[in-house]
């Protein structure tokens, strides 16, 4: 009687740990797709920002035709990739496409910012300057929403392949989950550094 209690009390204690461990694993996945729910809000703005500061743009870019198809070609392959990313964002490859069409659109606007260097007319423009100023802040949200939704993802990661949480995560179809990474061309760019008297 007392062997057939303990063998009991140990099935349930056993079986009560799973249950933690998979409702753990359950709340760490949900708290990450929350996190790129922020980041998809962020880049829907942002997205939807674009089209109107190349559209504001276009009369003074005359001669600069490609640079704002690069824009708006880059813009339009990250709408897709977010959508997709969005249908699903534990899937590690959606992730992965969303962030390399990203650094692709991120290129394509760094290009558009420094030509549009060379026209003091465009960079005077109200709307324009509106809109730049607009996208900057949107991205700078971006930046924060992909910082919250990376530090999920890396709990989430890390609390399934401890043991013994990653044979419950295996057998549960617990998959792992990229991180969303972005290239900055700003980041790649070395400061300059100048010792002269001003």
């Amino acid at each position: 009687m007392q062997t057939t209690l303990i063998g009991l009390t140990v099935i349930a204690i056993v079986v009560i740990y799973l249950v933690v461990i998979y409702n753990r694993l359950v709340a760490l996945r949900n708290q990450f797709k929350n996190g790129f729910a922020q980041i998809d809000v962020q880049l829907q703005r942002r997205h939807d920002l674009i089209p109107n500061l190349v559209e504001s743009a276009r009369a003074y870019l005359t001669h600069e035709r490609e640079t704002l198809t690069r824009v708006t070609e880059a813009r339009n392959q990250a709408v897709n990739a977010q959508k997709d990313a969005a249908g699903d964002p534990a899937d590690s490859g959606k992730i992965q496409r969303l962030g390399g069409a990203e650094s692709l659109l991120n290129k394509a606007l760094a290009n558009f910012y420094a030509v549009a260097e060379n026209y003091p007319d465009l960079k005077a423009n109200e709307t324009v300057q509106q809109l730049m100023e607009e996208l900057s802040s949107t991205e700078n949200r971006v930046a924060f929403a992909r910082q919250a939704y990376n530090d999920g993802v890396m709990v989430y990661n890390t609390y399934r392949e401890q043991f013994p949480n990653n044979i419950l995560a295996g057998l549960a179809a617990f998959k792992p989950c990229s991180q969303l990474e972005l290239d900055s061309p700003e980041a790649r760019v070395a400061p300059r550094v100048s010792f002269s008297a001003p």
